[in-house]
């Protein structure tokens, strides 16, 4: 089984080799695309939240020549199961299956905890994990509130833990090429940049309250939130819909493409943000907007926007995803893949940078999972050998926070002032309001 996962790997690097790296960043070839994956000293990991995306992201682990998968912590005993066996089927040996993920913090051979929970668990779980002296890979967002993305960035600090969030285009190449030449000045000095996301989301409906079903510990699973009865329109995924749990499409998915902006403008924190929106398509339980744009400003005199759109797919650019950058001399857009293409003031493609691969991979489920090989590689090399990570929680929080400051603007109705040394709202006690959230009774000191 080993040198099934090795085959794997190689066949990764070989599949990289036709896309022609070297051309793209200065000292990345295939070679060193085949060499990321690391030495034979493996680090271990627990995943928490195992459905859907967490499958995605543990099986990724798996793969890893450095790294074994011990622990499976969900509270749907379904999704585990199965998490089980996908594993298994890498690993040839089956993590230990947990329902509470703090069983397996306890385990002194725990290196990494995976966070693939929903979001009202990013944040708690982190600085749970770096209390237990684990590192965290830490999918987006980084927090279901600003005051939590601060505490999950002051503990990697307090407890001194790698903490990698899994905005993974940080470490795309042709993402990291196109953000360069934006730096570089390829399209004169950059001033606006422009994000989207759109799909075509159903209702959700009217949800009918119900009995917990027996394979899910739904006390576990709404953790520090507080308390709200079961209905049945709200596992796995709409959760993303309720404010209590989800933090909307701006979190969802803008994050992403938001952290894309705020690099290649430069930009840290806004001075002034505001947002419009609101659920317009059904009428249905669904909270958080289907329909939002946010306007950040910055003090280099610079702007951003994102524009989601959850019901109506209607693409921008070709593309259901992607950031473009205005600038003095043309454009530049990225869109959904590892591409990127460059635009005169005259709307001629001047340059177009394309991902080739054609890679099939059995063990990952889709493409992108190769190229997020590079952001787990950065992780575990920051956990070994000390090298900068891509995307660490600081960064990880500051554009976590731009679209959180959208929501915020959006739900108190009001146009904010920001301070731009640490991204605090000023003179406003209404949207302050949303800068924490309530906990459900003895959870919040365990963040403290």
């Amino acid at each position: 089984m080993e040198n099934k996962r090795r085959d794997f790997i190689k066949k990764a690097a070989l599949g990289a080799s036709s896309l022609s790296i070297g051309g793209v960043l200065p000292g990345f070839s295939a070679k060193s695309y085949g060499n990321i994956i690391g030495s034979n000293e493996r680090l271990k990991a627990a995943c928490m939240g195992v459905n859907s995306r967490g499958l995605a992201v543990g099986t990724n682990f798996a793969v890893q020549s450095n790294c074994d998968v011990i622990y499976s912590c969900d509270v749907d005993q379904r999704a585990s199961a199965k998490f089980i066996g996908a594993i298994d089927k890498i690993q040839n040996k089956k993590p230990k299956h947990v329902t509470d993920f703090r069983k397996a913090l306890d385990d002194k051979d725990v290196d990494i905890l995976v966070v693939t929970a929903p979001d009202h668990w990013h944040a708690p779980a982190a600085i749970m994990a770096c209390k237990a002296g684990k590192h965290v890979y830490l999918e987006k967002p980084a927090s279901h509130n600003p005051k939590e993305g601060e505490l999950a960035v002051a503990a990697s600090i307090k407890y001194d833990k790698v903490v990698q969030m899994g905005n993974q285009r940080r470490s795309w190449p042709n993402v990291v090429a196109g953000i360069k030449e934006v730096k570089d000045g390829s399209i004169g000095r950059p001033y606006f940049a422009k994000t989207w996301y759109t799909n075509n989301r159903p209702s959700i409906g009217k949800g009918k309250l119900a009995e917990v079903p027996s394979w899910l510990d739904y006390e576990l699973w709404q953790g520090p939130a507080p308390r709200e009865a079961f209905r049945d329109n709200l596992i796995h995924y709409n959760w993303h819909w309720f404010w209590n749990w989800g933090t909307g499409e701006a979190l969802n998915n803008g994050t992403h493409f938001v952290d894309l902006a705020r690099w290649g403008l430069g930009v840290e924190f806004p001075t002034k943000v505001s947002s419009s929106g609101g659920r317009y398509r059904y009428d249905d339980d669904w909270e958080t907007p289907d329909t939002q744009i946010i306007n950040l400003e910055f003090d280099n005199n610079t702007l951003m926007t994102w524009e989601g759109r959850s019901c109506n797919g209607r693409s921008v650019e070709g593309s259901t995803v992607g950031v473009i950058f205005y600038g003095e001399t043309g454009s530049l857009v990225i869109e959904s893949g590892n591409s990127y293409k460059v635009y005169d003031l005259d709307n001629n493609l001047v340059k177009a940078v394309d991902d080739n691969r054609k890679i099939s991979a059995d063990s990952l489920s889709n493409p992108s999972q190769l190229l997020d090989i590079i952001h787990i590689q950065n992780f575990f090399d920051a956990i070994r050998k000390g090298t900068p990570l891509n995307s660490d929680i600081e960064g990880g929080h500051q554009s976590t926070l731009l679209v959180q400051l959208g929501n915020i603007a959006l739900r108190s109705g009001q146009n904010l002032k920001i301070d731009p040394k640490n991204g605090h709202i000023l003179d406003s006690k209404e949207a302050m309001k949303y800068w924490s959230r309530e906990y459900a009774p003895g959870w919040e000191k365990l963040l403290q």
